[in-house]
């Protein structure tokens, strides 16, 4: 079925070819500002793709394809059926991970060993119960190798008494600790200091995330919602020790 899925895309690029107008390679400025004056956005980034005619353009973290005449658009995934790879998804693990290297780990809660075999970063509010279950989990993870890191996101808004727990979480002197706390509906200590809340809750925001809790694995996939931790495993390709 996952190929069949790509095939279907595949064909979908290929029928754009057959379009006249795409035998011209356009100037890249050109085609930029007219495929951003048509959609009314601006790209990041647009560049040829390894298709003849179609061009990658980039919006944060969001990989869409445009026709070397500005003319089409193809929101879907572009697949190497030779390589069997992914390109839209390799593409998109790379933009997320220069997203979440900015923030960098000092900004954030981690949980779990020096040297992983994988790392997923968590979009998490310390009031969500399913939040609460998956952090339960966490033991399971990270004595599978697995580095979890937490960017604290109150649904409620910047505003809410979620905001104020989550700032208190972060500067507790033992976060780690503290996240469990409140997870756990217990009470901590309201403390205020510089923190990056504001900044994850903004990057979550630009992201598109709107559920907790939400799980970005190192390869670029976003899983939306709790899974428990032998299906992350499974997902991750790790074996249950």
């Amino acid at each position: 079925m996952k190929y069949f899925r790509y095939f279907v895309v595949a064909s979908m690029v290929a029928g754009m070819l057959y379009l006249p107008a795409l035998a011209a390679d356009p100037d890249v400025a050109k085609l930029k500002k007219k495929a951003e004056t048509t959609l009314g956005l601006t790209f990041d980034e647009v560049k040829p793709t390894p298709v003849a005619g179609l061009y990658e353009a980039v919006v944060g973290t969001r990989v869409v394809y445009i026709s070397a005449d500005g003319n089409y658009m193809l929101n879907g995934d572009l697949v190497d059926l030779t390589a069997r790879k992914n390109l839209s998804e390799a593409r998109r693990a790379t933009l997320l991970n220069k997203v979440l290297d900015q923030i960098g780990e000092a900004n954030m809660i981690v949980i779990g060993p020096a040297k992983p075999k994988r790392t997923i970063t968590v979009f998490t509010d310390v009031d969500c119960p399913y939040c609460a279950k998956l952090h339960l989990e966490v033991p399971e993870l990270t004595k599978n190798g697995v580095k979890v890191r937490y960017l604290l996101f109150p649904r409620g808004g910047l505003d809410s008494e979620t905001y104020k727990r989550s700032v208190a979480v972060w500067c507790a002197a033992d976060r780690v600790k503290a996240i469990g706390i409140a997870k756990n509906g217990g009470k901590i200590d309201m403390k205020t200091c510089d923190n990056p809340v504001a900044r994850h809750y903004q990057m979550g925001k630009d992201l598109g995330i709107e559920g907790t809790p939400t799980i970005l694995i190192d390869d670029g996939q976003i899983l939306p919602g709790y899974l428990p931790a032998a299906r992350l495993l499974d997902t991750l390709e790790i074996k249950k020790g």
